[in-house]
């Protein structure tokens, strides 16, 4: 089940309190979580425990995690559907699966461990 939420929003914490700091996260997806006051948060939810989420903020995409493909998936056809997404600096480690669900992919130069979409 995705859950829209922001860090203001009941249960935030209790769903994403462990992600944040969490150095098993950031050296999957050699990315930093911050819960930024502007962002807003797609969650996937099973068994009260987050299986994937992605962070958006006018419209680009800032942060991006699962721990099965089948849930990230449903979680970036969701932020997809319901919002323009513009330019966005992504972690490269889902980048089949950025192009599955309709992303265009732009490898750049000086990226070695992201990737654009759009």
């Amino acid at each position: 089940m995705v859950i829209k939420m922001n860090n203001k929003s009941e249960k935030f914490y209790e769903y994403m309190g462990k992600i944040f700091g969490s150095r098993l996260i950031q050296n999957q997806t050699n990315d930093r979580i911050y819960d930024d006051d502007n962002k807003i948060w797609y969650i996937y939810v099973e068994n009260e425990k987050v299986v994937a989420f992605v962070s958006i903020s006018n419209n680009i995409i800032k942060n991006v995690y699962g721990v099965k493909e089948k849930y990230l998936k449903e979680v970036l056809e969701e932020v997809r559907k319901e919002n323009k997404v513009t330019f966005s600096t992504v972690t490269n480690i889902y980048e089949e699966l950025y192009s599955a669900v309709g992303f265009k992919v732009n490898k750049t130069e000086g990226f070695k461990n992201f990737v654009i979409i759009s």
